[in-house]
């Protein structure tokens, strides 16, 4: 089976995955670096399964400016598809995460460091499950704009 599927998949899947301790993140994920899968191996590590919400072209769109995503929503899931720590990547077209959480109801939400908890979207849904919410520390020195950004400068005619 594909790891990227549709929500309505998973809700079939979720009564089989009962007992195992769900992890969820979302984000963009629109070049792929060390930072992301350093991320996204520690958060599977907090869990036996590893759902992504990736957000949809229009919502990178809506969310990081015209100019993004550099890669389509199918191309960045099938990378995320690639590694090992990832089990599931629903594409979600909203700004938030909100309503994927409330669906998906994970033990375990995660966010990179540079969101503070209060900040994390789905943290009361997630709390009120008595599941965790958990800012990781990222990578320093790796980001996606920032490898735009030298993409830029070293290419610029």
């Amino acid at each position: 089976m594909s790891k990227l599927i549709a929500l309505d998949v998973f809700m079939g899947l979720r009564a089989g995955l009962a007992g195992l301790r769900l992890v969820f993140t979302n984000g963009c994920f629109d070049i792929l670096h060390p930072g992301h899968v350093d991320y996204l191996q520690r958060a599977r590590a907090l869990g036996d399964r590893l759902i992504i919400g990736l957000n949809s072209d229009a919502s990178v769109r809506r969310i990081k400016g015209e100019k993004r995503p550099i890669n389509t929503e199918r191309d960045r899931a099938q990378v995320l598809s690639g590694l090992a720590c990832v089990d599931h990547v629903i594409i979600f077209d909203e700004d938030t995460p909100y309503e994927l959480i409330r669906a998906v109801r994970p033990h375990v939400l995660v966010k990179g460091g540079d969101w503070p908890l209060e900040s994390i979207v789905g943290r009361d849904i997630v709390t009120a499950l008595g599941g965790d919410v958990l800012s990781i520390p990222m990578l320093p020195g790796y980001s996606t704009t920032g490898i735009i950004e030298r993409i830029c400068k070293r290419y610029a005619s």
